[in-house]
């Protein structure tokens, strides 16, 4: 989770959902959102259930005024891979106040303040497993930003959540929570998640050393995992998914955003190439080049053509599972005398399994077990993008879950299933954005039109 608003208003169900327009509606009511969690079989993503959470607009800057000076803990672990998991008990700490982390974080190394030791090309940092009730102690308005009662877990807010943040590589080892649902919210940033069944827990050879009260760890890494020594985790099914907070209007928007960078930097500098006082904002660290904000837009070109194919993909594999569990119905409805001569367990379990997998579609993403071989921490889990933070075994800032004693965590509706579905998928082709491209459509008719209505608006008034 991260940072929300100042101040909350009523946010009951009937006023948070949109009357005007679909896209406002969401797509469960609590109680069939209960429904769906409490019988799901394997891991999903709900989409379109928090676009009017308060927490929504959480930010790391907001986050860091509203704790302004606060002390905070945080967990340093070493970017290198290695084939053992960093257990928190080989990590060092650190008490720092946000603003000093989102400084380090932004790779302003310091001989002063508590990062000083640590070189952040080298050092991850991680404020795990923070309880909201106790960050937010002096502000329990804030509480009401989280609306967990959405998912049907009434009486529950940002009171019973925990707040994790973390920079690029930050990471918890793999381990299992022997009790409880987690429902996890991806507030700002990107996280990749590496999940496991529970009945492949023996591939994984659990541990309750060091021990965490309903925990169970695993000796492996699993995302550099040492196949000699543990050659039974190769049976292990691995289902991988990213979360982010973007959806499609998300990914238009960093294009947009792309385009202004663009434009402003070369006009303005343009104008006075050797001062950049009077037009960059103090939190911009400087003015970029022409070669870096052409690479900021094809980046965002890119991210949203991924964006196109991943949702070609949950479509593929949300018709793949509604197939399967139709194949099975028939077998469910010819033992149905059987079930009942012999008790209801079996026929509750399958009826259970068909109510989840009856609910998938756009508004409920099944995970599917992965088929690519494990990420390495070197290579795509660690990309960043740009000003987004990042942590555990991806890249994220803001997380925000119930906790596991709680029987909560979050999980955020914005998301993007792995593996990303190839060319075939239909997706539009993509090319090197050029100048030349830009400038295309810059001076289209219909934009130079629109420009000059505007100019000509604002004179006037």
């Amino acid at each position: 989770m991260a940072a929300g608003p100042g101040t909350t208003a009523d946010t009951g169900p009937t006023a948070r959902i949109g009357e005007e327009e679909d896209e406002h509606v969401k797509p469960f009511t609590p109680e069939k959102a209960k429904e769906i969690i409490m019988s799901l079989q394997q891991p999903a993503i709900f989409c379109n259930m928090v676009f009017d959470w308060p927490a929504q607009h959480w930010t790391a800057k907001h986050l860091s005024e509203v704790l302004h000076g606060k002390q905070i803990r945080f967990r340093m672990g070493m970017k290198s891979t290695d084939t053992v998991p960093q257990f928190e008990t080989a990590c060092s700490y650190v008490e720092a106040t946000l603003e000093e982390f989102l400084t380090w974080n932004c790779g302003h190394s310091s001989t002063l303040g508590p990062f000083r030791d640590y070189d952040y090309s080298k050092f991850w940092a991680y404020a795990d497993y923070k309880y909201v009730a106790s960050l937010f102690e002096d502000k329990t308005d804030i509480f009401q930003d989280v609306i967990w009662s959405d998912f049907g877990f009434h009486g529950r807010n940002g009171r019973e959540s925990t707040l994790w943040i973390g920079s690029l590589g930050a990471n918890t080892p793999c381990h299992l929570d022997s009790y409880g649902c987690n429902l996890v919210f991806q507030v700002q940033g990107r996280k990749r998640w590496h999940l496991f069944p529970p009945e492949d827990t023996p591939f994984l050879y659990p541990t309750r050393i060091p021990y965490e009260e309903s925990s169970v760890f695993s000796k492996i890494n699993v995302v550099n995992p040492d196949l000699k020594r543990f050659p039974q985790f190769q049976k292990a099914r691995r289902h991988v998914v990213t979360l982010s907070p973007g959806q499609e209007e998300d990914h238009q928007a960093r294009v947009e955003e792309a385009i202004t960078r663009m434009l402003v930097c070369a006009l303005k500098t343009a104008e006075d190439p050797h001062s950049t006082r009077a037009w960059l904002n103090p939190t911009e660290v400087e003015d970029t080049s022409h070669e870096i904000n052409c690479l900021y837009l094809n980046r965002a070109v890119s991210a949203f053509f991924d964006h196109y194919r991943a949702s070609k993909t949950v479509e593929i594999q949300v018709l793949r599972t509604n197939r399967e569990c139709m194949k099975k119905e028939e077998l469910n409805m010819h033992n149905l005398l059987e079930v009942e001569q012999t008790g209801s367990q079996n026929l509750t379990l399958g009826t259970v399994k068909q109510k989840a997998a009856s609910s998938f579609g756009p508004a409920l993403v099944p995970v599917l077990p992965s088929s690519e071989e494990p990420p390495s921490q070197r290579g795509e889990i660690f990309k960043n993008d740009g000003k987004d933070l990042v942590g555990k075994d991806g890249e994220h800032f803001g997380k925000l879950h119930c906790t596991k004693k709680q029987q909560m965590r979050s999980k955020s509706e914005n998301a993007l299933v792995e593996p990303i579905a190839s060319n075939s998928t239909g997706a539009p082709s993509q090319a090197c954005i050029s100048t030349d491209d830009l400038l295309d459509c810059l001076v289209h008719p219909q934009v130079t039109k629109i420009v000059a209505q505007l100019l000509i608006q604002g004179r006037s008034l």
